[in-house]
């Protein structure tokens, strides 16, 4: 097969696996840290992703207030496109290592969302610290971020009016990377080959 399509094709599924997993993923965290249900950007994740959960959570109930059905459609999703591209490269995998990689994945876009909603969080405070506050998209971004923030807020108090808990946050977020994902994701691609 033409290596340009094989290409196309990757970029193709990581696209629209891409899309639906964060979809899924933000409403699952959205889920966990209680963030208003009824914003309009909330209520579209729900219309986006009600069709596969509504059906998995007939099997799948939830466990201490978070949603496993979400969980496993995650997983899912995230080992079919690993598939899908693997197929596409011309290797299978195993599936033991499939779900780990999957795993790993997972964690590092979640760390990845936090990342950048504490980014835009700061940035928007530069501008207007109280202006944006009713915009529907920085209320998601406060509702998402505040569980993080507020324990490192604890830690390191403003100095001089300067807010350097999200430098802290930050540094936690990548430590966690490098030393949590990094190994999973070489584990699982061991696994993978075996």
């Amino acid at each position: 097969m033409n290596p340009y399509f094989n290409q196309a094709g990757v970029y193709l599924v990581q696209v629209v696996f891409g899309f639906y997993i964060l979809a899924v993923l933000l409403r699952f965290l959205f889920q966990l840290v209680r963030a208003d249900f009824y914003n309009p950007i909330s209520q579209f994740l729900v219309i986006l992703t009600n069709p596969p959960l509504l059906f998995l959570r007939r099997v799948i109930p939830g466990l201490g207030g978070i949603d496993l059905a979400s969980v496993v459609l995650l997983l899912a999703l995230k080992m079919l496109e690993l598939y899908t591209i693997g197929w596409i490269k011309g290797f299978s995998a195993k599936p033991v290592g499939l779900a780990v990689v999957a795993t790993a994945d997972l964690l590092r876009l979640t760390l990845y969302v936090f990342i950048v909603a504490i980014l835009v969080r700061v940035i928007l405070s530069w501008f207007s610290p109280y202006g944006l506050r009713r915009h529907p998209v920085t209320d998601l971004l406060y509702s998402l971020t505040e569980p993080l923030m507020r324990p490192a807020r604890r830690l390191i108090p403003p100095i001089g009016g300067l807010d350097l808990s999200p430098i802290a946050v930050f540094i936690l977020l990548q430590l966690t990377l490098i030393l949590l994902v990094q190994p999973l994701t070489h584990l699982g691609l061991a696994l993978m080959s075996r």
